[in-house]
């Protein structure tokens, strides 16, 4: 299997179960690990036989510009999800990261990997 990745997406979003992070976006950091196999675009050298990563980063800004959730854990499910079944992919490793949400801490966050 092969892998496209992603690393260090920021996203500003609304995510987070107290009410501060409720009324204010706040920075997430995703990093994905998409897999399946690139042999047809090696060969083809054509974007519609691979998953375009433009599309895949387009597509998360515009989804979580306009949802919200609770736990970073709930998001992680959405984007594999969103990877698994939109995008076709046959496995993902999705993780989030909050940014400075304690002090002395730099990042807090979760990951996940799924297949279809």
């Amino acid at each position: 299997m092969d892998i496209i990745f992603i690393d260090d997406l920021r996203i500003d979003t609304l995510i987070g179960i107290y009410p501060r992070e409720r009324e204010m976006r706040q920075t997430i950091e995703v990093s994905l690990k998409i897999g399946l196999s690139t042999a047809s675009a090696g060969a083809s050298d054509d974007i519609h036989d691979t998953i375009n990563y433009a599309e895949v980063v387009g597509r998360l800004r515009q989804e979580l510009g306009v949802r919200q959730f609770g736990l970073i854990e709930k998001l992680a499910e959405y984007i594999a999800t969103l990877l698994l079944e939109d995008f076709g992919a046959q496995w993902v490793q999705v993780s989030i990261a909050k940014l400075g949400m304690m002090p002395g801490v730099k990042r807090v966050g979760v990951v996940i990997e799924r297949s279809s």
